[in-house]
């Protein structure tokens, strides 16, 4: 295919420790409990002499969150370290609502329906109207009535967005876990000959070769379509107008035959026409930009830094912005370019990713995840049981290529950034890519 065109963040929702938190070292918070003793023993008539002798206390006695004794500021979320959340007395309120908390959520000590609130609102980045112009107070019976002043008041609390993680990350997340303890439980001190693997199943072995032939037969397509692709301009004035022009149509045209051949491609899925027309467009939506990011970090040359589109257009960074495109999207394609290249992937793992890609439950629209998650599963068991017989010594490469996927997820927001920058430029997309990119004029 040719085409033009996410960080791992710790999940407090659904984890034993706390992220996003604020870093305060032991010592502030030492010197505050010091404080707090000297101004409590001066009250009561303390010299000046004992309170210079040392202060009696275990580590264990100080306290680094606040207490019924030590509140925190009004109006301030509260500020955590990193690690293990403290043990729970049992008679924590939630930050929200003042319903009984259940733990520490996305940075706040909060109930289980804020943080599913928060978290739900987050992922679908939703929307909310407050009929009382934002000035409700929220408890237990109000946070079902005003979901905008609900949401308003986790983020005062201190929640914060860049802690919630996808369903897809969080079993992406998972799987990279167990695989790096299986390979730390099956470390020994001495060489010992690889274990003999199993072949692939019979018919994994022709699911992968249908998959290499249904991704060559589309390139060819679109190969012979080279011909129709507005040229690149010879001409190196960065103010001629008609020039720039040029050059983002050349962009957008090949980004228009890269979006053909990944619907073209995931037509020929077995079990993608399984699914409603619905289904289908928001998997294609929002996976096609992400496809376009991986088949883009195929064609990239780490000789020269430059991305080949069709065998004969090969562009670097200041080609890149001289159709357009800001640095800010542009940079980050190209280090996605060099890590995938660095993982020498063959056709046959770059086929199962892009599958794997397509069929992602946990996209916004998606109505039959049940049936997506069926359809994706034989790919992920391909490609494992692929990289497990040819790269027996790798036992991390597995999860290092689900992992880019992740990363997929933020560079696709940030082309989405990128969409809306070209917008202000008065740079008008195609129909097609309009569509796809929901794109409104």
């Amino acid at each position: 295919m040719s085409t033009l065109s996410t960080t791992n963040i710790t999940d407090v929702g659904h984890g034993d420790s706390l992220c996003c938190a604020s870093e305060e070292g032991p010592s502030a918070a030492t010197a505050e409990v010091k404080q707090e003793i000297v101004s409590q023993t001066a009250s009561y008539g303390t010299s000046h002499n004992e309170l210079n002798e040392p202060l009696l206390m275990e580590p264990g006695d100080i306290k680094m969150y606040p207490t019924e004794d030590t509140p925190a500021p009004e109006g301030h979320p509260v500020k955590r370290k990193k690690g293990p959340a403290p043990k729970m007395l049992g008679n924590e309120v939630c930050s929200v609502c003042g319903d009984k908390a259940s733990g520490f959520h996305y940075n706040v000590l909060s109930c289980e329906g804020c943080k599913g609130f928060f978290r739900r609102s987050v992922i679908k980045g939703a929307q909310y109207t407050c009929k009382n112009s934002g000035r409700c107070e929220m408890d237990m019976y109000m946070r079902r009535k005003c979901q905008q002043c609900r949401l308003r008041k986790c983020r005062e609390a201190g929640m914060l967005e860049q802690c919630v993680l996808s369903e897809e990350q969080i079993r992406l997340k998972k799987m990279k876990k167990q695989e790096e303890e299986t390979a730390r439980t099956s470390a020994v001190p001495t060489p010992s000959p690889a274990p003999e693997m199993p072949p692939l199943a019979p018919e994994q072995q022709e699911m992968i070769e249908k998959l290499v032939s249904m991704q060559k037969q589309c390139n060819k397509r679109s190969f012979l379509d080279r011909p129709r692709v507005t040229p690149w301009p010879q001409s190196q004035d960065p103010l001629n107008r008609e020039v720039r022009q040029q050059r983002f149509a050349h962009f957008t045209e090949l980004a228009i035959m890269s979006v053909q051949e990944i619907v073209d491609f995931a037509k020929q899925l077995p079990g993608f026409l399984e699914l409603t027309r619905e289904d289908q467009i928001a998997l294609l939506k929002t996976s096609t930009i992400e496809i376009m990011l991986l088949e883009t970090s195929r064609r990239y040359n780490p000789a020269i830094e430059s991305i080949t589109f069709l065998k004969d257009f090969s562009y670097n960074k200041e080609d890149f912005a001289k159709a357009g495109l800001q640095f800010e999207f542009i940079n980050p394609i190209f280090e996605f370019s060099k890590g995938m290249n660095d993982l020498h992937l063959d056709e046959a793992e770059y086929a199962l990713l892009i599958a794997i890609n397509i069929f992602s439950a946990d996209r916004p629209n998606v109505q039959d995840h049940e049936l997506v998650e069926r359809l994706q599963q034989p790919y992920v068991d391909a490609l494992h049981s692929y990289i497990r017989i040819k790269r027996p010594n790798d036992h991390l490469m597995f999860p290092r290529m689900l992992m880019k996927l992740v990363s997929l997820r933020t560079l696709s927001s940030v082309h989405s950034e990128q969409v809306f920058a070209l917008r202000l430029q008065d740079k008008k997309l195609p129909p097609l890519l309009s569509e796809i990119w929901d794109v409104h004029e």
